[in-house]
């Protein structure tokens, strides 16, 4: 069979990849576009991960925005199924409709989801990467799904209760209608920053304001503003009961007619009763799911069509733990001991694996490519340090090495197949000043313009760092260090006793990050570096991994320390002194190993109407996820933890502990109603919690984030 030329790069490697059918034609987006989609359009997203076991798993989105024409949307789908028997029947498929995405797919565009107006069809081509010639307005909803739709420019599209983006071209005004709050208008400038940095290189100027303060500029395009309506309610939450509510239902083809027959009403279902020959559907459709699982030995069929629910397609053996959970202890033939559960599907086996030795990393290319590199990471690469307005070379010799004062410019030259290019990675510290922040910005843009104007600029927040600029430092750890800068006679002064956390991505590459010296930092997953007056030692974590064991020992010379080797159990007193006592830390292992089993998830909730309404936050789970005004629940399976937000109701806060009691028994998989439950308040979270969450800072809940996130886009 004769495969699309896009096939080749598909799934090749861990990571994104996003394709617009044109005129019956599959070509692939612009990374800078991504999270940008046409109504008038269809598309494919690939997502490719690397699991711990050295098998790549895909997960295969197919896209059709409110205005499709049938004749694309038949087209995407053909692709759909071509790509699936490219990857030999392993991708789990969804099919997306917009306005109604999975949280899987919204989970890869944290920054928010933007529906533009046209397609291919009626001539309307992608936005262009410095188009300055625009003028368009984006309405921005949602909470934890940020989706900003483009609507007519004009007065009648505003509300009081939303916040709006004018899209100029060299100027970008957000607008906050007087009753959006701190949380909304804090997401809606995620999506401007996209605008900015993504659709024009950070060149356009952008300016924020409320309501009441327009700018000339903004009432010369929309005239006089005019008394505006208050917002709609547009509740995105669900009623959680309905993730109880599913049907299974078998789909037979044996007599060459397709039958489909109910054979369970109510779950949780037996797993026994899929079988490998036939096709099963689970109906959970009140909560706007629907799952088609696919038997090994059955005959393929068309994809269900549905304008609302979300349609997955799983292959035997690719199930996924939202699958999984409306069975009664399911059980894989091949879960991988020690690592986790394997749920791709055996097929993938075929690729011949290469087991990860960071030390050869960038010797093999294909361990390279099935650990989710760009390439090898060991091409020629420049770093600067911002000091003020200006950016001052690092010395090659503590390359790798990062302060969380400071913000710093990396320039990258990769190659990709026959084509050479350049990476501009803009890492910015937490305690950066909002000067340099803004500088490097600047700063980045005058390097893209000197070599040419065509480099990929990615920007990085700390503790965000991808797994490619990760492995720019070969055989060593990414040092961050707590605060200070690097730059000559700035330099803070080296606390007594310092505790390094090493963490391993899934490609296999360290991060070693300094922590508040304190037991209560500890993690069964990691491994620590303590140096004290008192001594010196080198704990290992019961689940941590052999690379974050090599991770510490590199930091143990750079900082020319000798530790001692220490396992968690094995403690000694000195150890627990030097850390100013024993404190309880998180100590669950699946915070890496069981997680592909029972993912930790969290939720918005709500009891305002009366009914229990709940809201899936998509993607990795970082810190501000966490909305000041909800009530939030975390769900680590062995525990649920309902946080408080300081600024949540008072009725909410008062039925807190009743919401932890009502998700448990919304659950589809029939949990113990006995569940451990901990309530959690906004600034007093305990690592059982905070353990959970990438980069967790004790501080930032003692900062305006819409003030201090504000102040760093006006540049």
């Amino acid at each position: 069979m004769v495969f699309h030329p896009e096939f080749e790069r598909a799934g090749q490697k861990a990571g994104l990849q996003v394709w617009r059918v044109e005129n019956m034609e599959l070509v692939s987006v612009p990374e800078s576009l991504y999270g940008g989609f046409y109504s008038g359009d269809a598309y494919l997203v690939l997502h490719t991960i690397a699991t711990r076991g050295g098998h790549l798993q895909y997960d295969l989105h197919y896209w059709q925005g409110s205005e499709c024409s049938q004749d694309e949307s038949g087209t995407a789908a053909i692709f759909v199924v071509q790509m699936d028997d490219f990857l030999q029947g392993a991708p789990i498929q969804y099919r997306e409709v917009q306005g109604h995405e999975s949280s899987t797919f919204t989970g890869y565009f944290k920054t928010g989801l933007k529906y533009m107006k046209g397609g291919v069809a009626s001539g309307f081509k992608h936005v262009l990467t410095n188009d300055m010639e625009v003028q368009r307005l984006l309405q921005v909803k949602g909470r934890q799904i940020i989706r900003a739709t483009e609507v007519p420019v004009s007065w009648e599209s505003f509300n009081q209760g939303d916040s709006f983006i004018l899209d100029l071209g060299e100027e970008i005004i957000q607008w906050s209608g007087s009753h959006s709050n701190h949380f909304e208008k804090l997401k809606a400038t995620l999506v401007a920053k996209g605008i900015r940095d993504n659709e024009r290189c950070g060149r356009a100027k952008l300016l924020l304001f409320d309501e009441g303060a327009e700018p000339v500029r903004m009432l010369e395009v929309l005239g006089e503003k005019p008394e505006l309506p208050e917002n709609h309610i547009d509740d995105t939450k669900m009623d959680a009961f309905n993730r109880k509510l599913a049907k299974l239902y078998k789909v037979s083809n044996a007599k060459g007619d397709m039958e489909i027959t109910m054979v369970a009403e109510q779950n949780p279902f037996s797993q026994n009763t899929l079988q490998s020959s036939e096709c099963f559907i689970l109906d959970n459709g009140t909560n706007g799911h629907i799952f088609v699982w696919k038997g090994s030995n059955f005959i393929p069929f068309t994809l269900l069509r549905h304008k609302i629910a979300l349609v997955q397609v799983l292959p035997e053996l690719g199930e996924t733990p939202l699958f999984k959970q409306f069975f009664k202890d399911w059980r894989n033939p091949h879960d991988t001991v020690g690592m986790g559960t394997a749920y791709v599907s055996n097929q993938i086996a075929k690729i011949e694996k290469v087991p990860f030795d960071i030390s050869s990393l960038h010797q093999s290319e294909a361990m390279a490519a099935q650990h989710g590199m760009v390439d090898q990471g060991d091409r020629d690469k420049q770093v600067w340090r911002i000091e003020g307005s200006e950016k001052v070379a690092v010395e090659s010799s503590v390359f790798g090495q990062f302060f969380g004062g400071d913000s710093y410019i990396i320039l990258y030259e990769y190659q990709h197949s026959d084509r050479e290019g350049h990476i501009i990675y803009i890492w910015q510290g937490m305690e950066s000043s909002q000067d340099e922040v803004g500088a490097s910005a600047i700063l980045a843009v005058q390097l893209d313009d000197e070599i040419g104007g065509g480099a990929v600029q990615v920007r990085v927040v700390q503790g965000k760092e991808p797994a490619h600029l990760m492995s720019l430092f070969r055989a060593q750890p990414m040092v961050v260090y707590k605060g200070g800068t690097s730059r000559k006679g700035g330099q803070s002064e080296v606390a007594d006793t310092r505790l390094f956390q090493v963490r391993a991505n899934s490609a296999g590459d360290t991060r070693a990050v300094e922590v508040d010296p304190s037991s209560c930092s500890l993690n069964s997953c990691d491994v620590f570096l303590l140096v004290s007056p008192s001594g010196c030692w080198l704990w290992k974590g019961v689940c941590s991994s052999s690379a974050e064991t090599q991770g510490a020992e590199y930091l143990a010379g750079l900082l020319q320390v000798t530790p001692t080797l220490v396992e968690e159990g094995e403690e000694e007193g000195a150890f627990w002194d030097a850390l100013g006592g024993q404190e309880d830390y998180c100590r669950s292992p699946r915070l890496k190993d069981q997680m592909e089993a029972h993912p930790p998830r969290l939720f918005a909730c709500s009891n305002k109407t009366g009914n229990f309404l709940m809201e899936e936050v998509p993607g990795e789970l970082t810190q501000d996820d966490l909305a000041p005004d909800d009530v939030m629940i975390l769900d680590t399976w062995d525990q649920v933890f309902v946080w408080i937000g300081n600024e949540a109701h008072k009725e909410e806060k008062a039925k807190a502990t009743a919401s932890a009691v009502k998700y448990l028994e919304s659950d589809p998989s029939n949990r113990d109603p006995d569940t451990p439950t901990m309530t959690v308040k906004q600034g007093f979270e305990p690592p059982t919690f905070t353990g959970w969450f990438l980069g967790w800072n004790q501080e930032y809940w003692t900062v305006n984030q819409l003030q201090h996130t504000m102040e760093s886009l006006r540049v």
